[in-house]
C-alpha cells in the first residue's frame, strides 16, 4: 500500500513487515550504543587515561544527540522518515570508520570525534524510528511495540560487550600487567599500540555493514508515514498552535533526559562501579551484558503486561519505584551483590523509554517530528549524568555518589508516570494514553 494511503488514515496493511525492518534498525543501534561500556575500559588502557577522561566516551557519544536532534527533525521533514533512516545509517558508518582508524593511531581526540559522528547518525536514526514505531499502530499500545523493538535493542546490547570483549578486550588483565611491568617506554608503547590496533578490524567491518544497510533501507518497501496524520493533535489548556502549548512534552523531555542518564549509569558505568570494589578487569568488562540481560527480562514482562493488565504509565511508575529500591540496595551492599543490584536496574529501566516516548508525543499532531527531536535531545542525559558520577566519585565514596545521582532521577520519573504525562491535557484528550 502506498504511503499516501497510510497518511490518509485508510485501511492499513499489516505492520509486521515494517516492524521487522525497524526491529533490525533497533538491533543495529543497540549494538553500537552498548559498546560504550566496554569502550570505557578500552580507552583507559589504550590511551592511559583516568576515569574522568575515559567517561568522555559516553559523553562524546550522547552529547551529539543534543546537537543534532533538532537539525535531524528538519532533515526528516525534507527527506521523509525512510530516507532519513538510511542517512542516519550512512553517517554512523562514517563515524565507525573514523573511530576505528583514530583509535588504532591512539589519537584520543580523533577517536572521540568518531564516537560523536556515530551519535550524530544515531540521532537521525532515532528521531525517525522512534515516532515511526510509536504511530505505526494505536498510541495506547505503542509501549508494547517499542518493547518489541527494545528486545531487539537489548539482545544486541547483550552481544555487544561479549563480542568486543572477545575481539578486543581478550586478556586485558594480563595486558594491563605487562604494560605496567614494561622495562622501557618503547616496550610500553609497543604493547599499547598492539592493543589499540585490535579495535580496527571490528570497526571497519561495522562501518561497511552500516553502509550496506543504508542502501538496503533506501531500496526497501518500508512505507512512509506522515506523523501529522497518524498522531492526531489534541487540544490543550492553551491554544495548541505552538509546541510550547504541550507541557506534557516538555516534562517528558526532562524525564527522558534523566532516564537515559540512569540507563547509561546502570549499563555503561557498571564496569567502573565494579572496579571500585577492586574486581578483576577480565570480569568487569562483561558487566554491561548483565544489565542488558535484566533489561531484556523487563521488556518481556512489559510485552505480557502492557496494555492488557496495566497501562504504560502505571508500569512506568512501578519501574521507577523499583529503581529507587535497587539503587538503595546497591548502596547498602558491597562487592558482587552490590553490582548485582546495579545490574537489576536494567529490569527497572527496561520499560521506561517505551512508556515515556509515546506518552510525551501523545496528541502532538503536526508537531510530532519536532517533539520527537526534543525527546531525542534528552538522550544527552547519557552524557551528563555519568560525567557527574566520574567527577564526584573522585572526591566522595563511589557508592554514595551513585545512589545520590540515581534516586532523585527515579523519583522524577515516578512523578511523570503518576501525573506529569497528563499536565496540560484535558481529561478527554489524555484518556487514550491511559
Amino acid at each position: 500500500m502506498s504511503s499516501t494511503t497510510l497518511a490518509a488514515g485508510h485501511t492499513k496493511p499489516s505492520t509486521l513487515g515494517p516492524m521487522l525492518v525497524i526491529g533490525l534498525l533497533f538491533f543495529i543501534f543497540g549494538f553500537v550504543t552498548w559498546l560504550n561500556g566496554p569502550l570505557i575500559t578500552f580507552v583507559k588502557l589504550a590511551f592511559q587515561v583516568e576515569d574522568v577522561y575515559a567517561f568522555l566516551v559516553p559523553f562524546a557519544f550522547y552529547i551529539s544527540y543534543l546537537v543534532f536532534s533538532l537539525p535531524a527533525s528538519v532533515v526528516l521533514r525534507r527527506t521523509g522518515m525512510k530516507k532519513g533512516m538510511a542517512l542516519g545509517l550512512f553517517v554512523m558508518a562514517v563515524g565507525a570508520l573514523a573511530f576505528g582508524q583514530f583509535a588504532t593511531m591512539r589519537v584520543f581526540a580523533g577517536a572521540l570525534v568518531g564516537l560523536f559522528v556515530i551519535g550524530a547518525g544515531l540521532s537521525i536514526l532515532q528521531t525517525a524510528s522512534n515516532p515511526y514505531i510509536s504511530i505505526l499502530g494505536p498510541i495506547e499500545s505503542a509501549a508494547q511495540r517499542i518493547a518489541i523493538m527494545g528486545i531487539c535493542n537489548k539482545f544486541a546490547g547483550i552481544l555487544a560487550p561479549i563480542v568486543i570483549g572477545s575481539l578486543v578486550l581478550s586478556g586485558i588483565g594480563d595486558i594491563d600487567a605487562r604494560v605496567h611491568a614494561a622495562a622501557t617506554p618503547q616496550a610500553r608503547e609497543a604493547l599499547l599500540n598492539a592493543f589499540a590496533a585490535k579495535v580496527h578490524a571490528p570497526y571497519l567491518g561495522m562501518g561497511v555493514l552500516l553502509a550496506v544497510l543504508a542502501v538496503w533501507i533506501l531500496r526497501s518497501s518500508l512505507p512512509e508515514i506522515r506523523p501529522a496524520s497518524a498522531n492526531s493533535e489534541a487540544p490543550t489548556g492553551q491554544a495548541g498552535s505552538s509546541i510550547l502549548g504541550f507541557p506534557h512534552l516538555w516534562l517528558g523531555v526532562l524525564c527522558l533526559f534523566l532516564y537515559v542518564g540512569v540507563e547509561v549509569m546502570a549499563g555503561d558505568a557498571i564496569g567502573t562501579y565494579g572496579a571500585g570494589f577492586h574486581l578483576p578487569l577480565d570480569q568487569t568488562k562483561f558487566f554491561t551484558a548483565f544489565t542488558l540481560g535484566g533489561m531484556l527480562l523487563g521488556y518481556l514482562a512489559g510485552l505480557v503486561l502492557i496494555p492488557r493488565f496495566v497501562s504504560q504509565q502505571r508500569y512506568l511508575a512501578v519501574s521507577a519505584v523499583l529503581g529507587v529500591l535497587f539503587s538503595a540496595c546497591a548502596y547498602a551492599t558491597h562487592g558482587y551483590l552490590s553490582v548485582g543490584f546495579v545490574a537489576a536496574l536494567g529490569f527497572a529501566n527496561a520499560m521506561m523509554w517505551p512508556a515515556i516516548f509515546p506518552l510525551a508525543i501523545n496528541g502532538l499532531g503536526r508537531h510530532t517530528e519536532a517533539g520527537s527531536a526534543l525527546l531525542i535531545m534528552g538522550i544527552a542525559g547519557g552524557a551528563v549524568v555519568p560525567q557527574l558520577y566520574a567527577h564526584l566519585k573522585a572526591y566522595f565514596d563511589f557508592q554514595a555518589v551513585f545512589a545520590a545521582l540515581m534516586v532523585p532521577c527515579y523519583l522524577y520519573i515516578l512523578f511523570y508516570g503518576l501525573r506529569g504525562y497528563r499536565v496540560g491535557l484535558r481529561d478527554g484528550d489524555g484518556a487514550h494514553a491511559r
